[in-house]
Formats: structure tokens, C-alpha cells, sequence
């Protein structure tokens, strides 16, 4: 009775919103084969980061012969929602979802179960609902743990300790920045700990360095503020930041403080993403690291899925174990990121086809 109540509550709502629309759609029907429509939910173009997800599972998907309706929607979670309820009620074969906030799908996604469309969650954990099939992911404790070691490798060339450091995380609704968080803070809590790395602002906590939905603008904002109450008289050494949008609002920060002039070196930043203006900012010597994760093959493990799914077999994957969202432990592929600093830019992103030497300006 409850799929039947949701079923119709979903295909209600979703009629009655058909006739204004519900986001940016960017390949309905575009393309592809006859083998049924994916639909593909990413949460926002501002992130360059995210139009790369969309590209590649577009192409691979329309490769395989499946069409794609791609949908983005720009940080907003009514926006997202409505997106999916209506790939659900123009029956598309399976939801690919990258969710914006990973608490905010379970009715839609009763409705889908009710239909019976299988669904993975892309990147992002989907939260307290036992409909999601699969998820593709990175190892995202050891995105943190690679992270915290870059910022130590890099302080370390700063001379002997110890470093004042600030802390930033990622925001609090996707489920990924607590495992950033986490991996990160495993390996600096023992440096903390032992005077190593000092915290200066006193905000060790993940509330206090989160940053709601991984904006620039809040994160510049945060360190603004860290640094006129607690860098009067002391210098940033290092800062640990989770994503390259955020270290590029950090460093601008940090430069009109005065960090990057004469005698003032800028901090140790670390990221994540090797978007290319971050990676421009490693080249020149401003930000320090970043992670990499390949979407292409982020891409292609969920077409992967996609395609078992599809023919009645298991997809393959490699944790059974460590997502628990709530309702149940969801089987997932992890993938490996990479670190990168100026040293491997090349091998790691140009080599490999990621970027090409003109578009990091090499």
C-alpha cells in the first residue's frame, strides 16, 4: 500500500510540474541506442568537476546504446528532486544519482522502487533508503588520508615544526565529507596531538570546518574571518582543504591578507578534483596539491553496472562492508585516487589524457 500511495503521489506531482519544467536538461533523448533511457541526475554545472561526470557517462552510456536524459540542478534540492520524480514517471530504465543532499531522495525513490527502476548512487552516498541498488565511488577515506599526508609532505618543506594550521570540510548533507574528514583527520590528529600542528583557531570539529554545499564564497569567507581573530600576530603555515573550489576561495583569502607578497609566503593548500584552475594554481606555485579522480573511469564502472543491471547479472564490486546509509549496507566500487602536486602533474593528468599541456597552460 505504500509504493501503491507513493507511486501516485510521485506521477501527481510530477504531471502537475511537466508543464514549467525542472532544471536544465541537457541530452534528453539525445543519442544513443534503442536499448531503453538512463536517467542521470548530477547536483550542479558550477563545479567543473561535475560537467566532466556528466560528459563521460553520457558518451559511454550512449556508446553502450542506452539515450540519456542528463539533468542538473544547480545546488537546488526541490530542483533535483522534481528531476528525478519525472525521470521515474516517463519510465526511464534506471537512475543513475549524484545527489545533492544524500537525505532528501527517499520518497521519490519509493516511487521508483515501486516501478521497479534500479538505482545507483554516483559519487555520493544516498542516504536512509533501502531502494539503492549500487554505488560508484572513490575510496573517499583514503581521499582524505592523501590529502592529510600532502599537507604534512608540504610543511615539511617549510622547515622544521611546528606549523599553524586551519581546517576545512566539506558540507555537512553529503555524505563523502564525512569520510574526507575522517580519513584526513586520522592521519593529522596524532600531529595535533603531539604539538606537531597547531590549530590555532581552535576549530577542530567537523561542524565548525564544514562547508555548506562546498561553496567558494563561504569558504573564502571562513578563512577571512580565521585570520582577522586568530592570525594577528601568528602566520598560516598550512590548510586543509577538501576540494580545489574551496582552496581557490582559501588562497584568494589568504592574498588579501598579504600571504603570497614579499617575505610572506602563501600556506601549504591541499584539494581535490585537479580542476583545471587549480591545477594552473599548483603549476604557479600557489596551491600546493590536489586529488585526483578520474571520472572517466568513475564513468565507466557505472555504465558497467548499468549493463549487468540491465541483462538480470551482478555488477562487479569490490566493498560489501563499509557504506552503511542508514537502512543497509550498499555494495559499492571504490576506485583509487591519485595525489598530485607540480611534481606529477604531467604523468598524472597530461600523460594519462585527462587534460592536454594547453589546457593547463603548460
Amino acid at each position: 500500500m505504500r509504493k501503491l500511495i507513493a507511486t501516485v503521489a510521485g506521477a501527481t506531482l510530477a504531471l502537475s510540474m511537466a508543464a514549467c519544467g525542472s532544471g536544465s536538461n541537457d541530452s534528453a533523448g539525445d543519442g544513443g541506442g534503442d536499448k531503453g533511457t538512463i536517467g542521470v541526475a548530477m547536483p550542479t554545472k558550477s563545479s567543473e568537476r561535475w560537467i566532466a561526470d556528466g560528459n563521460n557517462i553520457k558518451k559511454q552510456l550512449e556508446d553502450a546504446g542506452y539515450k540519456v536524459d542528463l539533468q542538473y540542478a544547480e545546488d537546488d534540492i526541490p530542483t533535483q528532486v522534481s528531476q528525478v520524480e519525472n525521470m521515474v514517471t516517463k519510465g526511464e530504465k534506471m537512475l543513475v544519482i549524484a545527489a545533492i543532499d544524500g537525505t532528501a531522495l527517499g520518497d521519490v525513490l519509493d516511487t521508483a522502487e515501486a516501478s521497479d527502476i534500479p538505482v545507483i548512487a554516483y559519487d555520493r552516498l544516498i542516504r536512509d533508503s533501502d531502494t539503492i541498488d549500487y554505488y560508484a565511488t572513490f575510496d573517499n577515506e583514503k581521499v582524505g588520508e592523501l590529502q592529510a599526508q600532502s599537507l604534512l609532505d608540504g610543511l615539511a618543506t617549510r622547515g622544521k615544526g611546528p606549523y599553524n594550521v586551519e581546517l576545512f570540510a566539506g558540507s555537512p548533507d553529503d555524505n563523502n565529507a564525512t569520510f574526507f574528514w575522517n580519513g584526513a583527520m586520522k592521519v593529522l590528529q596524532p600531529k595535533i596531538d603531539d604539538g606537531t600542528l597547531k590549530i590555532v583557531s581552535g576549530q577542530t570539529k567537523f561542524q565548525q570546518a564544514a562547508t555548506l554545499r562546498w561553496d567558494p564564497a563561504t569558504a573564502q569567507k571562513r578563512m577571512e574571518d580565521l585570520l582577522t581573530k586568530s592570525y594577528t600576530s601568528a602566520t598560516v603555515d598550512g590548510v586543509l582543504s577538501p576540494y580545489d573550489g574551496l582552496s581557490l576561495g582559501i588562497i584568494a583569502a589568504l592574498k588579501s591578507n598579504g600571504y603570497g607578497g614579499a617575505g610572506k609566503k602563501l600556506p601549504i593548500v591541499t584539494g581535490q578534483d585537479s580542476e583545471a584552475q587549480s591545477v594552473k594554481s599548483i603549476l604557479a606555485g600557489e596551491q600546493y596539491s590536489t586529488i585526483f579522480k578520474d571520472t572517466r573511469e568513475l564513468a565507466k564502472v557505472t555504465v558497467g553496472m548499468v549493463q549487468a543491471i540491465a541483462e538480470g547479472k551482478k555488477p562487479q564490486v569490490n566493498d560489501t562492508t563499509t557504506y552503511d546509509n542508514g537502512k543497509k549496507v550498499v555494495p559499492a566500487y571504490l576506485l583509487t585516487p591519485v595525489p598530485v602536486t607540480k611534481d606529477n602533474v604531467k604523468t598524472a593528468l597530461v600523460d594519462t589524457g585527462y587534460y592536454t599541456a594547453a589546457d593547463l597552460g603548460m
